[in-house]
């Protein structure tokens, strides 16, 4: 009986042991997987991770394609249209706010790539008392937006200072975002180095899923994408440039006899 007894206490230290070594791996790929999963960003279609500037200019095309509704709508209400889809463009204004505004220009730009191009002393850095002032009047352009759709109905009264206001914050965030893309980002790469820029695209992703509680980029294509079709602007196609006047005949002639 001692001896089976001693068996016995044997087999049960030994199954122990090895539930312990059980649970200790399943716990480990449990945290190598969460890990993986809190650092992984955003993917292409390929499979290829996205690094951090091109996170940042991806968002930069979601906002571009608010600003063509904004400039589209534009052009109808100066024609005298008021028959637009007030509640679409309140989405697309909606947008713009959550999306460019408050997570893109807020929670990135302004607490993060400003102040460390600042720190570094970059040359870039000489944009950013501008950029700011810019983040700042388009917000007071997206409120009187969201204030003027409100109403339901765009009336003749706000067709023209509506158009007016969305033309302005075009013509602003074109050069605005030009200079972030061309200057401002690749300065900000430069000033961190590689690995700094790489646990800042972690944090933006981090920032990005506490800040709308899934991808927020794709949900942001998703929305402008439907909003675009709301309002009839869904076809590329239709974008298309005319071809330009014919020259003169014979101009090129003309020229080379003078």
């Amino acid at each position: 009986m001692p001896a089976t007894g001693s068996t016995t206490a044997q087999m049960e230290t030994e199954t122990d042991r090895r539930q312990l070594l059980v649970t200790g791996l399943v716990g480990a790929v449990a945290a190598s997987t969460l890990v993986s999963c809190n650092r992984k960003r955003h993917e292409d279609e390929a499979g290829e991770e996205v690094g951090a500037v091109e996170d940042l200019m991806r968002e930069h095309g979601v906002i571009r394609r608010v600003l063509v509704i904004y400039s589209e709508t534009s052009r109808k209400l100066a024609s005298g249209a008021t028959a637009i889809d007030a509640a679409a463009l309140a989405d697309a204004a909606r947008l713009f706010r959550s999306f460019g505004e408050d997570y893109h220009e807020h929670s990135l730009e302004e607490q993060h790539i400003f102040p460390q191009l600042r720190a570094a002393h970059s040359p870039a850095a000489g944009l950013v008392d501008t950029l700011l002032l810019q983040h700042q009047r388009g917000r007071a352009i997206t409120d009187y937006v969201l204030a003027t759709a409100a109403k339901g109905t765009i009336g003749s009264g706000d067709a023209r200072p509506l158009a007016d206001a969305m033309n302005a914050l075009v013509r602003m965030y074109e050069p605005h975002a030009a200079r972030e893309d061309t200057i401002v980002f690749p300065a900000w790469k430069e000033a961190l180095g590689p690995k700094r820029v790489e646990q800042a695209g972690d944090l933006f992703e981090d920032i990005e899923r506490r800040t709308f509680g899934h991808d927020g980029f794709e949900d942001a294509v998703r929305r402008v994408a439907d909003i675009e079709q709301r309002l009839g602007l869904s076809d590329l196609a239709g974008f298309t440039a005319p071809l330009p006047p014919s020259s003169a005949p014979n101009a090129g002639a003309s020229s080379g006899n003078k």
